[in-house]
């Protein structure tokens, strides 16, 4: 939360101790709506002479080819309220305010509200009735969703965006999480794919949601990923996942295929005692942690006779 100084705080309690009521500092023409207005005026004043190069009134603005054209009036809906203010125009029409732009009639802050609700899985209708509770905002299921459907577009646009000729190292893995669906919450999977570009910054190149993870379905995001440009991947870190590796090859020939370690220390505790695992998790991270043989860093005698364990329960299951 931004600290407000202290010239702000003085104006705030000499405000409070006018005594207003209510009704004169929240109400339909109380101080807060006027506030709002006076903000989003000057703001949109001094947008405007920073466009021209002068200030209301300047010498400076004497046949520079553009001027000051009056004012439009506009109802603006934001996060809280309706206010109506008044949008400068220059006569050759080229200023572009950004905090309201031409033919937009609401601020940015009521779409991220309507899109973080809709991201959390609420309705049309429930963002409409929590909208008008809390905030006393009126706004119709249409206007929802054409906000809703302005995200979907970005998301495509972003999805089939160009990528990088080569990655050094993909990481492919999915997510089983919850969605909501025509009402109904089931599991899905969200499949990713996390790139380490050549200046070894990390880059997420795309999102696919499907009913369950699959090598076959990773092989079509293959594929589109030669669509986007990639030439080349160096290495994939990939899950245990069966088909995925020669999924990969098919698609990369050259790359080479690192599982996760995370993958291999849980198999391999497939075959520990409960009462070891703690233990021989924690070597197992350390060695796969390490530079190269010398720098294991554990206790040698220790370990190996955990793994000279380990050995005899799998022979003894095997003759079993």
């Amino acid at each position: 939360m931004t600290r407000i100084t202290k010239q702000q705080q003085e104006l705030l309690d000499k405000i409070l101790k006018d005594g207003m009521t209510p009704e004169q500092m929240f109400g339909e023409h109380g101080l807060l709506k006027a506030l709002q207005k006076r903000a989003m005026e000057s703001v949109l004043e001094e947008k405007m002479s920073s466009h021209l190069g002068y200030a209301p009134h300047s010498k400076e603005g004497r046949n520079t080819g553009n001027s000051r054209n009056g004012k439009t009036k506009k109802t603006v809906q934001t996060a809280t309220d309706q206010v109506e203010i008044a949008v400068p125009r220059d006569r050759n029409g080229s200023f572009e305010p950004q905090l309201v732009p031409k033919g937009a009639r609401r601020l940015p802050e009521l779409d991220e509200k309507v899109i973080a609700l809709y991201a959390r899985g609420s309705s049309t209708r429930d963002i409409q009735d929590f909208l008008e509770e809390l905030y006393g905002i009126e706004i119709s299921p249409t206007l929802i969703s054409e906000i809703t459907d302005s995200v979907k577009e970005d998301m495509v646009t972003w999805q089939a965006r160009p990528l990088s000729r080569v990655y050094p190292i993909i990481y492919f893995d999915a997510l089983i999480v919850k969605t909501r669906q025509d009402g109904v919450v089931k599991n899905r999977a969200v499949h990713l794919a996390l790139g380490v570009n050549m200046n070894g910054e990390k880059e997420l190149l795309g999102m696919w949601v499907t009913e369950n993870e699959g090598a076959k379905f990773w092989l079509s995001i293959f594929t589109e990923f030669k669509n986007r440009g990639v030439e080349d991947c160096f290495v994939a870190c990939v899950d245990g996942l069966k088909g995925l590796p020669e999924a990969i090859e098919a698609a990369f020939t050259e790359a080479q295929i690192q599982l996760c370690i995370v993958h291999k220390v849980r198999n391999s505790l497939n075959y520990v005692p409960w009462m070891d695992r703690k233990k021989v998790a924690a070597d197992l991270k350390t060695i796969y942690g390490a530079k190269n043989k010398s720098k294991y860093g554990v206790g040698t005698q220790d370990l190996n006779e955990r793994c000279l364990l380990l050995d005899h329960l799998k022979r003894l299951r095997e003759k079993l």
